[in-house]
């Protein structure tokens, strides 16, 4: 630990460092070549100096061999186990024996093809090279995607054995034009889905569509290909994977354990400072239990309403990049955006002119949309040592092999434990030891994540969550698979429950027509064009101004939050402004600027309930999951500095409302339960406003999401529930499944946000608790301690807390115990007050706000 503190240039372990955990050495345990790889495929391998597999990888290699087209393999291991050897080894010897046994006979029947996938084109350029490397006769590996010339597709058609693409050329190019691909699907021994943890929420319920029509495209081949997946370590993989292919759990071998080496990795999680602490902490001295719950005068800070501002993550890693370059250490530091990306480079960049001019040149920016050769050249700088940091979106997250780092910063928490055990993986790639630090952002999730190391460290990876029968998914799919083949009654099951009755109403709308052999699409145009695999509406093309050149596009159901006028946008390098929003025509159109802010929308939501599908009485609450009807408008954005995130202007918008059909999770529940939990009726808007932003941005925690995934609503009162409410809902058509997990693991999701809002040392409210980034209402009104009294009555009327969860999260509150009040009604109601001789004491909802002022809502 003394090296990693000095090479971070500190002396000691700063209060910003809230836990240490190392991630212990392993020990490589290796296995002989399989007996039944070919030798000649063997030998390629030798000689690029891999004298024995690990085992792992020969048990998915093996199981892969001897699979009839029925089985399929999952390996689900983590970063640098060495996957691609155990998916390439079978795909590998069954195209060279083919090959082989071709040439001697004559007859090409033997001959094998393999597919594989990638969810970017980076990825597929770097398994080629890996491919190509290993100069094995017979094998033609080439990459077909967006960017392949037309003059090389019909080369690719007919000679490759090898493809390397990705789900969208899968949907546009492949399947529509199947019989142009005969040669290569009836040949097709073996698909390899790669980064398969990947694959969720709306993209995955595509993908898990495309993969059902590709093997039913295969089986009118005659081709019963294996479905090889490789993924991160991820809870259930055999399950997940089964999902996500069409098959059965059960039809599922799943390799688990690595056995490939590591060094120890030395993780710190850190919270940055309030760039105001002294204040801060002047404030947080007069309180006993070092939390503050509190609501009273406005805040001071530079945030929106005053709230404090903690160091940006962006200023923050430039710090710790630059301390680690002066120190020659190889870092990636990780960032979700690209604009971060960016800007991490550039201020880390400024901080080493000062320190020590001439290094900032080793200092690189890696990111989704640079040109290939740009990729590859920083990948091969990368690897060479030349540059000794590099800022990157998750885009270095995936397996693409660079070693020989020593460091890796993470900035934000990257959205699921795969991620991050993906991204602190890319250290110590060699086996040498290494070291990784978690940069808390401004964000209710990684204000709970660095206070409680047990939910990054200690529970499963999770599941990968997506709907493949949601019917705004499902139903252009189904289009789709009748244009490529048409449907047949015996086949609907592999396209779920739902199938027969959504192909009744495209045959009512129009879309297909129904015979007695089946369901056919009798339109001229090509029903993939209607399928968005990466959004959830048709996209809208994005044009340059200035050349009149479309440079991207972007799905209907994000142009208002992210293409509306003003928005800042961000492609291949460069950055834009949206001048305008053409709805009608499709178009959005920008130009290019060099803006030291980005832009943040601000939208407004009613939500109609059309059916619970389920319902918990939990006491006086009712807990509900079903649909519901929103409706929203994009009012306004933010304008907010790059690096120190200050708000720099609110501008209005008029754009006209959205709606949306989804599904939701919410809780009506009494105003005399919020009473009784030491509410005051003014305050109960914002309780409710508070606990709703808060369970948003903790969502993430139990479902495979982002917080711009999902949406939410409260009122004080519904008129469908005819109660204070709070809506919490997905934010696609349909449905993603992360409303219906979020109901699932209700009580850790409440404990959790719960759990966070105690722990963040503001006094009123900020970022890392209970204020939004896309709040419509300019997050007001927020009441801080009346959303933790909201959340911790909900708690106890479910009955969801231990006796130590009650202990820790409840003494700041002082005790919320359920307790049995005399009435005509019998209701249940709260006490809530101070402990004496082990016993809670009822008190009055006048007693229980004792010290609070709440003459005035300052929020």
């Amino acid at each position: 630990m003394a090296v990693v503190l000095d090479q971070l240039g500190l002396a000691s372990l700063p209060e910003q460092v809230t836990h240490v955990r190392t991630l212990p050495v392993r020990r490589a345990e290796t296995a002989p070549w399989p007996s039944w790889a070919h030798p000649r495929v063997v030998e390629a391998y030798q000689n690029l100096g891999v004298a024995e597999p690990y085992l792992h990888q020969v048990q998915a290699a093996t199981a892969a061999h001897d699979s009839p087209g029925n089985r399929h393999v999952i390996l689900a291991t983590g970063t640098a186990s060495g996957k691609s050897l155990a998916y390439q080894l079978p795909a590998l010897d069954a195209i060279y024996r083919g090959e082989f046994e071709a040439q001697a006979s004559g007859f090409d029947s033997g001959r094998a093809t393999a597919l594989y996938l990638s969810p970017t084109k980076a990825l597929a350029a770097d398994q080629l090279a890996s491919l190509r490397n290993l100069g094995l006769p017979g094998l033609v590996a080439e990459s077909y995607d967006g960017d392949t010339p037309q003059a090389d597709r019909r080369f690719i058609r007919e000679r490759a054995n090898f493809i390397l693409a990705n789900p969208d050329m899968l949907h546009h190019a492949i399947l529509p034009n199947h019989a142009r691909w005969s040669g290569f699907l009836r040949k097709l021994k073996y698909v390899i889905v790669d980064e398969a943890h990947g694959y969720r929420g709306v993209f995955g319920a595509h993908v898990s569509l495309l993969m059902r029509r590709l093997r039913r495209v295969c089986r009118y081949y005659g081709a019963t290909p294996v479905f090889i997946g490789a993924s991160a370590t991820s809870a259930e993989p055999a399950e997940s994977f089964a999902r996500l292919i069409g098959s059965r759990p059960t039809a599922v071998t799943a390799v688990t354990e690595s056995t490939a080496p590591r060094g120890a990795t030395h993780v710190l999680l850190w919270e940055p400072e309030f760039t105001d602490a002294a204040a801060v902490k002047d404030k947080l001295s007069a309180h006993a239990n070092g939390v503050s719950v509190r609501p009273g005068a406005q805040g001071n800070g530079a945030g929106e309403n005053g709230a404090p501002v903690r160091k940006s993550v962006i200023t923050q890693s430039a710090e710790m990049l630059t301390d680690l370059v002066v120190n020659r250490t190889r870092t990636i530091s990780f960032i979700k955006s690209r604009r971060g990306a960016e800007a991490i480079a550039q201020t880390a960049g400024r901080y080493l002119d000062e320190v020590e001019p001439g290094l900032s040149a080793r200092i690189a920016a890696y990111r989704a949309g640079y040109l290939p050769e740009e990729r590859r050249a920083l990948e091969a700088s990368l690897r060479r040592g030349e540059i000794l940091g590099v800022a990157s979106t998750n885009a270095l997250e995936l397996g693409i092999d660079i070693a020989g780092l020593d460091a890796v910063l993470v900035g934000g928490w990257p959205g699921t434990r795969a991620s991050f055990y993906q991204q602190i993986g890319r250290a110590g790639r060699a086996g040498q030891d290494a070291f990784a630090v978690l940069i808390a952002s401004e964000d209710p999730l990684d204000t709970y994540l660095v206070h409680h190391p047990e939910d990054i460290f200690d529970r499963p990876v999770e599941k990968t969550i997506f709907d493949p029968e949601n019917p705004y998914v499902l139903s252009p799919h189904l289009c789709a698979a009748a244009a490529e083949i048409p449907l047949r009654r015996e086949e609907l099951m592999v396209f779920g429950r739902t199938t027969e009755a959504l192909l009744g109403r495209l045959v009512e709308q129009g879309y297909l027509r129904q015979r007695a052999t089946g369901w056919f699409w009798p339109h001229p145009e090509s029903a993939s064009d209607f399928v968005n695999l990466r959004g959830g509406g048709s996209p809208l093309q994005i044009i340059d101004c200035e050349t009149g050149a479309v440079i991207g596009s972007m799905d209907d159901g994000h142009a208002h939050s992210q293409g509306h006028p003003g928005a800042i946008y961000t492609h291949r390098g460069k950055t834009y402004v949206v001048e305008d929003l053409d709805e009608d025509n499709k178009v959005i159109a920008v130009s290019a600027v060099s803006p030291d802010y980005y832009t943040q929308s601000r939208d407004i939501t009613e939500v109609t309930v059309l059916g619970a599908e389920e319902t918990r009485q939990q006491g006086q609450v009712s807990l509900n999951y079903g649909r519901v009807r929103v409706r929203s408008q994009v009012v306004g954005y933010q304008r907010k500095s790059l690096v120190g995130q200050q708000v720099l202007g609110d501008e209005p918008l008029d754009l006209a409302p959205q709606e949306l059909q989804t599904r939701a999770i919410w809780w009506a529940m009494p105003a005399t339960l919020l009473h009784a939990a030491g509410i005051h009726e003014r305050d109960i808007p914002g309780a409710l406003h508070a606990a709703e932003h808060a369970a948003i941005g903790l969502l993430p925690l139990v479902a495979t999401c982002d917080r711009w995934d999902i949406g939410g609503l409260s009122t004080a009162f519904h008129i469908d529930t005819e109660q204070p409410t709070i809506f919490v809902y997905d934010g696609h058509p349909g449905g993603a499944g992360f409303a219906e997990r979020g109901f699932e693991q209700v009580g850790h999701w409440l404990r959790a946000t719960l759990d966070t809002i105690l722990a963040c040392e503001c006094e009123l409210g900020c970022p890392s608790c209970v204020q939004s980034p896309k709040c419509g209402n300019r997050n007001e009104p927020l009441h801080k301690a009346g959303a933790a009294r909201l959340l911790a009555a909900l708690l106890v009327e479910a009955d969801e807390l231990t006796d130590e969860e009650r202990r820790r999260l409840l003494k700041p509150l002082g005790p919320v115990v359920k307790s049995q009040v005399a009435g005509e009604t019998g209701a249940e109601s709260y006490a809530v007050g101070h402990r004496a001789e082990g016993k809670p004491t009822p008190v009055s909802v006048a007693e229980s706000l004792t010290g609070f002022d709440v003459t005035d809502d300052p929020f």
